[in-house]
């Protein structure tokens, strides 16, 4: 059961990613600079690959971390997942991106999808813990 809820949650995490982009598809590719023809143009699934891999392994710790915690319930989870997105992930992107002279715009999108795939990933592994 415990694979199963982190393959889920991982799976919803990785779902969350994708709406957010969609949503925000167009400010980021001005944020980084690049068309649609040319994201179209590449054809490498390796991107795909690497963030549903970074969703598993963050599912697996957080799994880990929550249940080491005793964190439970839909409530401990969402709270849990929120706090792990917004006050462990997202700075160090913000650092990261801060000394790399990325645009403002970016840091706003980049951080948002990892709170809200931390979130979702944490109330996923809430109903199952």
């Amino acid at each position: 059961m415990q694979l199963v809820a982190v393959l889920v949650a991982a799976a919803a995490g990785f779902g969350a990613g994708a709406v957010w982009y969609m949503i925000n598809g167009q400010r980021w590719m001005a944020a980084v600079g690049r068309t649609e023809d040319e994201i179209k143009a590449d054809k490498s699934p390796l991107p795909f690959i690497i963030g549903f891999l970074a969703s598993l392994v963050t599912a697996g710790m957080m799994r880990h971390i929550f249940a080491s915690a005793g964190v439970s319930g839909l409530g401990g989870g969402l709270i849990g997942g929120l706090g792990i997105g917004l006050f462990f992930i997202a700075p160090w992107i913000a650092t990261n991106y801060a000394f790399s002279a990325r645009p403002k715009t970016l840091w706003w999108i980049d951080c948002g999808h990892v709170i809200l795939a931390a979130t979702v990933i944490g109330l996923v592994l809430g109903l199952f813990l």
